[in-house]
């Protein structure tokens, strides 16, 4: 199966496991509750839908890679203690508590939550002397002598003895303790997952272009080349920091992370050319609302990959205006609710110093924010959007250092409120009009052809373009959803979609 129901096994394993009957014994008894066993090749995104699960079923997430382990820190080292076993005294071995299960009970003191998934990764590659514990541990829900605790899912994951050759193979006995699911990679599912984490566009078109290329391992003479989806995600996140700081990004450095020298050698080159389409085309030019005619008639004669390109660099400028808006948004709500606690300070303690009660609130936000990050409890746009509140709030409480009265104190807090609102208003109209501006251009080159089709239907599904169209209303998208998404059965559409394949295909060659 894909990664995705995979993922949703999981988490209707985990409610399944901690649901408890009117009497508070578990429906499943902990006795009858299986350790999961992924089993798929490296980099298909185990390690990742672990920790979304966990967020999303709001439990805590203890990850391990087991051969990173030796026997005593699995187990714990042993000790000498005297014990009376029929009136005599003997000296027997016994264990200190296990570094991984000290960990669970770290990860609920530092979380606050009982309950979580202790998860265990390449559990099948364990050296010689560790793999008895790890048979011990599937079979029996303890290393050494420590038991996992109460309320802890068990889920492992390893690779298939094709990837790895120090894979061992699960007795019969181990197999029947525990629920395994093999998972393969989809590249369908994975470009969900790229969309919502926001991958590189370049990545993500180049993709779309060459499915082929997701994720290979291949063995020649040369020794093993591969290509994962693990690859793939962090080449992503280079050329994002490279595209910030401006670092030159070549063949050798895109070698480092696609270990398939074919797919690093096309992709390099197919970087060279996104580069050049964004400076070509003059892809800020057209979202600013510069005059286009040349780049139009460029766009019309171009092959299928180049408009593709250009539409995911619009739309990859179009998505850095949205998420803006979004993100000063999400500042500017968290501030009026701030706003709002200040003014309600103010007239439960009149005579309290104005810059005093700013400063405590401004503490205790921040004393928030640094449990919520202990906690792992926010999502990264989430934890961006507090901590520039945080910010913000210290410079506006460095402009009541001076003010006395509590009437100026919430007007100086107000005033640099207001401020902050003009801030989030000029975001959403700079973010409206370079969509206004790309929806003309799209007219102008590829009217109703599969590249508007690709261009609203990424718009719908966008983490950052989706919220803004459902905040703000954009005509011509609403249009077009309709005529392109919602009616694609129609007879003409079809037949232009058809015209635009065949021609497509030609230029592919061509290119």
């Amino acid at each position: 199966m894909d990664i995705q129901r995979a993922k949703e096994e999981i988490k209707q394993t985990v409610r399944a496991y901690l649901a408890c009957d009117d009497t508070g014994a578990p429906l499943i008894p902990p006795v009858r509750q299986r350790p999961i066993l992924l089993m798929g090749p490296p980099g298909v995104g185990k390690t990742q839908i672990m920790e979304q699960i966990a967020q999303e079923c709001g439990i805590a997430l203890v990850a391990y890679t087991i051969t990173h382990h030796t026997r005593q820190s699995a187990v714990g080292l042993p000790f000498i203690r005297e014990r009376n076993y029929a009136g005599k005294t003997r000296s027997v071995t016994e264990y200190t508590m296990s570094e991984i299960i000290a960990s669970v009970y770290a990860a609920m003191e530092r979380t606050g939550k009982q309950n979580g998934i202790l998860f265990i990764d390449e559990i099948n590659c364990v050296s010689e002397t560790l793999a008895p514990t790890m048979l011990q541990f599937l079979q029996c829900k303890t290393f050494g002598n420590q038991a996992v605790p109460a309320g802890w899912i068990i889920v492992a994951a390893g690779n298939p003895p094709e990837y790895n050759k120090s894979v061992r193979e699960f007795d019969l006995v181990t197999l029947d303790r525990v629920r395994r699911i093999d998972i393969e990679p989809k590249l369908s599912v994975w470009q969900e997952y790229a969309r919502a984490h926001r991958l590189h566009p370049a990545v993500t078109a180049y993709l779309e272009l060459r499915p082929q290329h997701f994720y290979k391992i291949e063995n020649d003479v040369d020794g093993v080349q591969f290509v994962t989806a693990r690859g793939w995600e962090d080449l992503s996140a280079f050329l994002q920091a490279a595209d910030k700081l401006d670092l030159p990004v070549d063949e050798g450095i895109i070698a480092q992370y696609l270990r398939h020298p074919e797919v690093a050698r096309d992709f390099a080159a197919y970087w060279v050319l996104y580069r050049k389409y964004h400076q070509d085309y003059g892809v800020e030019d057209i979202l600013q609302g510069k005059p286009f005619d040349a780049v139009v008639e460029r766009a019309v004669k171009a092959s299928f990959d180049e408009r593709i390109s250009l539409v995911s660099l619009l739309l990859a400028g179009l998505n850095t205006r949205f998420a803006a808006a979004r993100s000063i948004g999400a500042v500017t709500d968290a501030c009026y609710q701030q706003l709002r606690s200040f003014k309600r300070a103010l007239g439960q303690q009149p005579e309290a110093k104005p810059a005093a009660l700013f400063a405590e609130q401004c503490e205790s936000y921040r004393q928030r924010l640094e449990e919520a990050k202990a906690a792992a409890s926010l999502l990264p746009e989430e934890l961006a959007a507090r901590t520039r509140t945080a910010a913000l709030l210290d410079i506006w409480g460095k402009k009541l250092d001076a003010v006395l009265d509590a009437d100026d104190a919430f007007d100086t807090v107000r005033a640099a409120f207001n401020a902050q609102v003009r801030r989030r208003e000029d975001a959403v109209t700079a973010a409206g009009d370079a969509l206004e501006f790309a929806f003309d251009f799209m007219e102008r080159a590829f009217d109703a052809g599969q590249e508007m089709v690709v261009f609203v239907n990424e718009l719908a599904l966008g983490p950052d373009s989706a919220p803004y169209l459902a905040e703000n209303e954009c005509e011509r998208f609403e249009q077009y959803s309709q005529k392109l998404l919602l009616h694609q059965g129609d007879d003409e559409i079809l037949a232009e979609l058809e015209r635009d394949a065949i021609r497509a295909e030609e230029h592919s060659a061509e290119f």
